[in-house]
């Protein structure tokens, strides 16, 4: 039972407290003269009503304090799911619902490095698995060392490469380590040699497809730092390949809506993306089960890291669905 929970500063309730107390001590010294009692018996009868009556009153004060050093020892140990009592509406209470809402982030802080961990061990794991059964295999003379080999040796320790430059490019984005250079750049430019490197890669010469580029007006122009979007719209071209059936068609397209946004647009042809995991996918590690299903599912990490950069720079990337089927990526910067 909290009786003072109502009053809204801990100084009023300090001064009721006083005054409970005062008052009542003084009845009971009146009402202990009247019965003709000691002075001595007096006191020590006020002393012990003074004391119940601070008990009483003060328990709703200084309770939400000690279930504070409780929860802060739990949390030591690593128990995020302790949390406070918050009923005051003193400064008292204030504390106590910041406090729940510092728990409740570390807590998902702490979830985040558990997943974290688990998650870049295991997209480790795979790839140097394979090497390390390939070199086993070179070595004891099971397999011949020839380029196929090599080359497969090579996949895979590229593929480790890109998961490392990806976290460290995550890690400089999320400490905000990652400065932006901005500046008006011409568009089509940028999206023509995003999409020549995507056919220069190992996964769209595997699985080709139809890339076209279209940019209305021919001559526009954004503001950013044109090294980071371009990252970004690479992440997208190389989301699109991976999920776009053999000679499947993909558009890149760019143009300026009349509320002075730059909007870039990756569409494909592939499977899609389920509205419900439309938020989801710019979750790190987060994969859809076509991209799980996937021969390279990728390692989960681009499209966090595409929209770090777009949200640094001002702008919005969403994930919208194409007719009949497909997926389109918008992206939408201020210019």
């Amino acid at each position: 039972m909290r009786p003072l929970d109502r009053l809204s500063s801990i100084k009023v309730k300090l001064g009721v407290v006083i005054v409970a107390t005062v008052a009542g001590t003084v009845v009971v010294l009146a009402i202990g003269f009247r019965l003709g009692l000691g002075l001595e018996a007096r006191t020590a009868v006020a002393a012990l009503i003074a004391l119940a009556i601070v008990q009483f009153l003060a328990r709703g004060m200084t309770s939400p304090l000690r279930e504070m050093a409780a929860a802060a020892s739990a949390m030591a140990r690593g128990d995020y799911g302790r949390r406070v009592t918050a009923s005051s509406r003193d400064e008292v209470g204030e504390l106590a619902r910041a406090f729940n809402a510092m728990a409740a982030e570390l807590a998902d802080v702490d979830r985040m490095r558990r997943d974290l961990v688990a998650n870049v061990s295991h997209e480790l794991r795979t790839p140097i698995g394979a090497l390390q059964a390939l070199l086993e295999n070179l070595v004891d003379g099971v397999e011949p060392v020839d380029p196929t080999a090599l080359r497969t040796a090579l996949v895979q320790t590229e593929r480790l490469g890109r998961l490392v430059a990806q976290l460290l490019d995550l890690s400089r984005l999320e400490s905000g380590a990652l400065a932006l250079r901005p500046a008006p750049f011409p568009v089509r430019p940028m999206l023509e040699q995003a999409t020549r490197e995507c056919e220069l890669g190992e996964r769209y010469m595997s699985q080709p497809v139809w890339l076209r580029v279209d940019v209305q007006p021919g001559d526009l122009r954004a503001t950013g730092d044109s090294e980071r979007l371009h990252q970004v719209i690479s992440n997208l071209l190389e989301n699109a390949v991976r999920h776009s059936p053999t000679d499947g068609r993909i558009w890149l397209s760019a143009h300026a809506a009349t509320d002075g946004v730059t909007t870039i647009e990756v569409a494909d042809e592939g499977p899609g993306i389920p509205p419900e995991e439309a938020e989801r996918v710019f979750e790190r590690f987060h994969r859809t089960d076509s991209a799980r299903a996937a021969r390279d599912g990728g390692t989960g990490l681009g499209l966090a890291i595409a929209r770090w950069i777009v949200d640094a720079h001002g702008g919005t990337i969403a994930v919208r669905p194409r007719e009949p089927h497909g997926c389109r990526v918008v992206v939408e910067l201020p210019r």
